[in-house]
């Protein structure tokens, strides 16, 4: 979805969050998971995932400042490059399962 070898994106609580200019597109699949495009050049900017509707998965690159962002999780390593390495603690063939997010957010309220 990004043309690269990183799909980088930080989950953003919903009450954060608002659409300030502009109207975005759903694009990709049309299911539980929502991702959002630029209507002019369909870059992908924010996705809202159906099941989990308390945040949302914003690119990284849309941020005025995203320095303070270092990769915490990392998915779907299946399809990954050989070469495309982070810096995640967490890493995950797939997605992690809905009963691990509590503890992955504790763990990392507990490392900021």
């Amino acid at each position: 979805m990004s043309a690269s070898a990183y799909s980088l994106s930080v989950a953003i609580p919903n009450a954060g969050f608002m659409v300030t200019r502009g109207e975005p597109v759903i694009g990709g699949l049309h299911g539980a998971l929502r991702h959002y495009f630029c209507p002019h050049c369909l870059g992908w900017m924010f996705t809202r995932p159906d099941a989990l509707d308390w945040f949302v998965n914003v690119r990284a690159t849309l941020l005025d400042d995203a320095s303070w962002f270092t990769p915490f999780i990392e998915t779907c390593t299946a399809e990954m490059l050989p070469w495309a390495k982070t810096p995640a603690v967490h890493s995950f063939k797939s997605f992690p399962a809905y009963e691990e997010l509590s503890q992955l957010i504790k763990d990392y309220a507990e490392r900021t």
